[in-house]
């Protein structure tokens, strides 16, 4: 069992990993940023110098603090994986929008304890943003203050505003079908701003997010305990806890219009790519 005051400690903590990749990551923001093509299966798939850095920024500051945690990240893999608590990392999601100069790119940073995420944060450094939090509570730290964040009531689907990061390019055939289906029953869909649309449904400014099964275990373990935090619920296509591996990811503010896109994401359900 994690107690409070632990808890609290490694909160304070999280806010200090995203202030540290943050010093890497916006000297590179809309300028020169290396960007390399990691290629293969995904086709065009880039990482450029801040998301190695960052995650290196961050790797270094675990190390030091707390040398027996383990550490899953997207640009340098695992590290005592199977340790009693374990910072799931990906230092820049949505590396697309970063090399296109969108503000919508982030940082996601979240903690395992015994195998399920306890703690999360989706950090947007340029706008001066993280959005922080756990089970007991979630908050947008900005260049203000603070504040609580809390999900919005959207009981009908038909009144939801929903996200998916770009539908065209990461869903396959049946996800696609789902998709359309979603868009015809709610009220506005945006697409292309990957987990910062996470963050919009924990501060009841959308109401649902629907990603594919390409997403990781870093893509999508953050939106966890911050959307437990601030009221909202988060399950695969099927209306079941996520695994460790990613896959299909349905977030919603309101348990009430999860239940009725879950009706229309079921059929399209598949296990992780």
């Amino acid at each position: 069992m994690l107690d409070a005051r632990r808890l609290s400690d490694l909160d304070a903590f999280l806010v200090d990993l995203n202030r540290a990749s943050a010093e890497v990551i916006l000297p590179l923001f809309r300028a020169d940023h290396g960007l390399e093509d990691k290629g293969g299966a995904k086709g065009f798939d880039p990482v450029t110098e801040a998301d190695r850095g960052a995650e290196a920024a961050i790797r270094k500051l675990i190390s030091q603090h707390f040398p027996d945690h383990g550490v899953i990240g997207e640009e340098y893999g695992r590290d005592r994986d199977d340790a009693e608590f374990v910072w799931v990392l990906d230092p820049v999601d949505g590396t697309r929008a970063f090399i296109a100069g969108l503000p919508v790119w982030t940082t996601l940073i979240s903690l395992r304890h015994e195998g399920r995420p306890v703690l999360g944060s989706i950090g947007q450094p340029y706008i001066g943003e993280i959005f922080i939090g756990h089970a007991g509570g979630s908050r947008l730290v900005h260049r203000s203050g603070e504040r609580a964040l809390k999900t919005r009531a959207c009981p009908k689907l038909d009144m939801a505003i929903i996200h998916s990061t770009d539908p065209s390019s990461y869903f396959e055939a049946r996800e696609q079908d789902v998709w359309r289906q979603l868009v015809k029953r709610t009220r506005l869909a945006r697409l292309g701003c990957d987990a910062y649309g996470y963050a919009m449904v924990a501060a009841g400014t959308m109401d649902l997010v629907v990603e594919s099964r390409v997403c990781k275990a870093w893509d999508i373990e953050v939106a966890v305990p911050l959307l437990a935090g601030a009221g909202g619920v988060v399950t695969d296509w099927e209306g079941r806890p996520i695994g460790q591996n990613g896959g299909q990811i349905a977030i919603a503010g309101d348990a009430a219009c999860l239940e009725q896109a879950l009706e229309l994401t079921r059929p399209g359900a598949m296990p992780p790519g």
